[in-house]
């Protein structure tokens, strides 16, 4: 197939899920990309957790408070399955849009029924599930409901206009899981966030200017175009989670939520951002010319690198909680687990990486 130097057209949809009830959620997630498949969209990126909702009750309650708990509960029945149904509609959604999807969601874990990851998973305009990414490292309170991934997830997927990529939330702002998707020839990058966080002393989101940042930071660095979905409060937010006059006068005003933005590799704007109160779905002409171009004058894993200097390695295998007795190898149980990089490193033209596989 020849390299792909045409134009595209890519969605953000900026929405709320219908609060942790998967089975709506998922409905209104076909919808939207039945919708933004309509309107030409090839590449649609949705927020943080979308399916079933994202845990921001933390920012509000206390840990082991009754309504984190009740909150706690409903999230983890309403998690998503893979395989699963609610996959195969989503799947059956692209492929009726003919668009490739990032959608976020709360995964169960199919090895570890009681654990939960933040992930991503990509769907291709065939109605084909082609991978996901589960967030490395959760952050603040998605630590109580939520599990780190691991590097086996970390990478990215084949499109019919080259490599893409996604990336949850926080980790868009990580160098070295920037480095090792742009060392991976990312062109297409979608980033997940959700509803809202906090990030100020007085307790106020600066979600929009996080997430604004972060996406130019990610062209600047990768030369891919980056579409930043952003979430929004649902209805009935404030009571939901049980939150002070305060701060649901707060939540109303949409203040330090939405953001959503599409942003060019050459760190220009080319749609957005969108305001914490509206929800709809953004779009953008995505030229790959100007990522050649872009490319040209600065390729971080190639030609503007020294890997003489700089290297970096990804563990690509998971951990292996345990093996049975008739395994080979049982008496070894540590060996199965992540073994720390070697120092006989070697090196190559591009990345110097070790991609330990299972």
């Amino acid at each position: 197939m020849a390299e792909f130097f045409g134009s595209i057209v890519g969605a953000a949809v900026q929405a709320s899920p219908v609060f942790l009830d998967l089975e709506r959620s998922t409905a209104k997630a076909c919808d939207l990309i039945r919708e933004a498949g309509s309107n030409g969209a090839k590449f649609i990126v949705f927020p943080e957790g979308f399916l079933p909702g994202h845990p921001t009750w933390f920012h509000f309650q206390p840990v082991s408070s009754p309504i984190s708990n009740e909150l706690n509960l409903r999230l983890f029945k309403n998690a998503i399955r893979v395989p699963g149904p609610e996959v195969d509609a989503i799947a059956e959604a692209a492929r009726d849009a003919g668009a490739y999807v990032v959608m976020g969601t709360c995964e169960r874990a199919a090895n570890a029924p009681g654990s939960l990851f933040n992930s991503q998973l990509f769907f291709g305009p065939d109605g084909q599930l082609l991978g996901k990414h589960q967030k490395l490292q959760p952050t603040a309170g998605e630590r109580i409901v939520h599990w780190g991934g691991w590097g086996d997830t970390l990478g990215t997927f084949d499109t019919e206009y080259g490599p893409a990529s996604a990336l949850v939330c926080g980790e868009n702002s990580n160098p070295l899981e920037i480095f090792a998707l742009t060392a991976a020839g990312t062109r297409l990058h979608g980033m997940s966030w959700p509803p809202h966080f906090r990030s100020a002393p007085d307790g106020t989101s600066l979600m929009p200017q996080t997430s604004l940042l972060a996406a130019q930071n990610f062209a600047l660095m990768s030369k891919a175009f980056v579409i930043s979905a952003c979430g929004v409060a649902h209805p009935g937010y404030a009571e939901d989670l049980g939150l002070t006059e305060e701060a649901a006068e707060r939540i109303a005003s949409g203040a330090g939520q939405g953001g959503s933005v599409i942003v060019g590799p050459d760190t220009r704007v080319l749609a957005g951002p969108l305001d914490g109160k509206t929800e709809g779905i953004l779009y953008a002409e995505l030229d790959f010319n100007q990522w050649a171009r872009q490319k040209i004058a600065q390729d971080f894993a190639g030609h503007y690198n020294r890997n003489d200097i700089f290297q970096l390695r990804i563990n690509r295998r998971p951990p292996t909680d345990y093996i049975s007795a008739e395994d080979p190898g049982a008496a070894g149980l540590s060996t199965e687990r992540w073994a720390p990089p070697s120092d006989d490193y070697p090196s190559s033209d591009a990345l110097v990486a070790e991609l330990i596989n299972p």
